[in-house]
């Protein structure tokens, strides 16, 4: 038996990939919370600031797309690296994409902070 997640954080625009991805962790059962952000800043907002017990959120994984406006996930990435640790504790990332490029792979191979790559199909 495994211990379940206090948090997961979806970080993507796509509000369609977002509802599916919620839905496949809640049937799951793994997560006690499930939060959703649209953008890269959205989720550094939520990443950065204190909770209601003067704690900050720190998810214990984060779903992250590659592909947004604004922000994309790896410029999600660059800002992540300079939050204070704090902020980041115990996060495992996952990167979701519908990217063929094999340099967004390679990337994301080459970051230790990365723990997955996962091309999406639609």
């Amino acid at each position: 038996m495994f211990k379940k997640l206090q948090k997961i954080l979806l970080v993507d625009d796509s509000e369609s990939d977002n509802y599916i991805h919620a839905r496949k962790i809640a049937k799951a059962d793994v997560t006690d919370e499930i939060i959703v952000k649209y953008s890269g800043i959205e989720a550094l907002n939520y990443l950065c600031n204190k909770n209601s017990e003067e704690d900050y959120p720190r998810p214990e994984l984060i779903f992250l797309d590659i592909n947004m406006p604004g922000m994309n996930g790896w410029e999600f990435m660059e800002a992540y690296d300079q939050i204070e640790e704090k902020m980041k504790a115990n996060v495992v990332i996952t990167m979701l994409t519908t990217s063929i490029a094999d340099s967004d792979k390679e990337l994301a191979l080459k970051r230790s902070d990365i723990n997955a790559y996962e091309k999406q199909n639609h």
